[in-house]
């Protein structure tokens, strides 16, 4: 069934944009989770090395721009608002702008192709809390689906990899070994990831499957997935290996070459360089690999043309296109979850 909208809200997480933001943005992100001063200011500095700025709201913006063309190209007539969680432009002060606009029901594509608590279901939280502040007036605000599988993400991962491979040095780019990374999340919140009835670890499946719908599309016939940008408590589990960890294990592999393909992330936020062009970059060094690291897909022409598609199924009833065969999980309606138990919140212990 179509469905009617006014406007389009992109909804992200947010980020920094000059040195007094960093801790200020970092408080938020922390709020209620006991993290010490210390671990705060260890973490400022990774934004601090780039000058305070976060490239997340940038890519988003470059990102609302090729939409608005694309939407544009489509002949769909929607004006694109940009909200995040964490920091200005906040979300509670776009939707503000949006009611004012006289903006009555609006899709919400979320910066996160994935399923779990942090990538799908709080910025269900999200919509629910800015509604909520706005009031009544509030715009009816519909999430659109989970995508980590649509055919256009996969070929623009896909492009990028192959890039990455021609980029590394020759005699070793044919048998550079492929390895897939995404954020990582605590163990126990991947085991309550997806409905209850779907069996848990939705999130780590997810990631799964996207990395081997890349590894085919490349022609690899194996390939690594890893994880990075822990935080929290070194007693809570989290998902392993780490990618800096993971390196240090190939070259008694006799792996000279490394392409790194960060499948969890739409555009190059502040893990991904840091993290992975940093860190990661700097291990392969010392280990004498060869280091390629893909791009992230939000800068790729297609990445817009995908946004529009998701906007599509919704405006015009089109059918969803997806390669994979795990679970992917439909809209939400003001918050509402698509699943009854989806994703629930797990507990995080405070403190070191």
């Amino acid at each position: 069934m179509a469905r009617a909208a006014d406007a389009l809200l992109l909804l992200s997480f947010g980020g920094p944009e000059r040195p007094e933001d960093v801790l200020p943005f970092l408080e938020n992100v922390t709020r209620g989770r006991g993290v010490p001063p210390e671990r705060l200011a260890e973490v400022a500095e990774h934004y601090l090395h780039f000058g305070g700025v976060s490239p997340i709201n940038a890519c988003n913006r470059a990102i609302i721009t090729a939409v608005e063309a694309e939407l544009a190209r489509t002949g769909l007539d929607l004006p694109v608002y940009f909200g995040n969680r964490n920091w200005h432009p906040m979300v509670e002060d776009t939707l503000a702008r949006m009611t004012a606009d006289g903006v009555r029901s609006a899709l919400v594509f979320a910066t996160s192709a994935w399923g779990g608590y942090s990538g799908c279901r709080q910025y269900g939280e999200d919509i629910t809390r800015a509604r909520a502040a706005v009031g009544p007036a509030a715009p009816e605000l519909v999430k659109l689906r989970q995508y980590f599988d649509h055919p256009l993400l996969i070929a623009a991962f896909a492009d990028a990899i192959r890039a990455a491979r021609e980029a590394l040095p020759a005699g070793r780019a044919e048998h550079a070994r492929l390895v897939f990374t995404a954020h990582s999340v605590p163990v126990a919140a991947d085991n309550a990831a997806g409905p209850p009835a779907d069996g848990g670890n939705l999130y780590s499946r997810q990631v799964a499957e996207a990395a081997r719908l890349c590894a085919a599309a490349t022609g690899f016939d194996d390939h690594d997935v890893v994880w990075q940008s822990r935080s929290g408590p070194p007693q809570v589990p989290w998902l392993e290996p780490d990618i800096v960890d993971h390196l240090e294990t190939l070259p008694d592999k006799g792996v000279d070459a490394v392409i790194v393909c960060p499948v969890g992330f739409v555009s190059d936020h502040l893990e991904v360089i840091w993290d992975l062009d940093n860190e990661a970059a700097a291990k392969a060094a010392e280990l004498g690999i060869a280091f390629a690291r893909a791009a992230t897909p939000g800068s790729d022409d297609r990445f817009a043309e995908m946004v529009v598609e998701l906007i599509a199924e919704q405006l015009r009833a089109t059918l969803p296109r997806r390669l994979g065969e795990v679970p992917g999980y439909g809209c939400t309606v003001d918050g509402a979850l698509c699943a009854v138990g989806c994703c629930e919140p797990v507990r995080r212990p405070t403190g070191r």
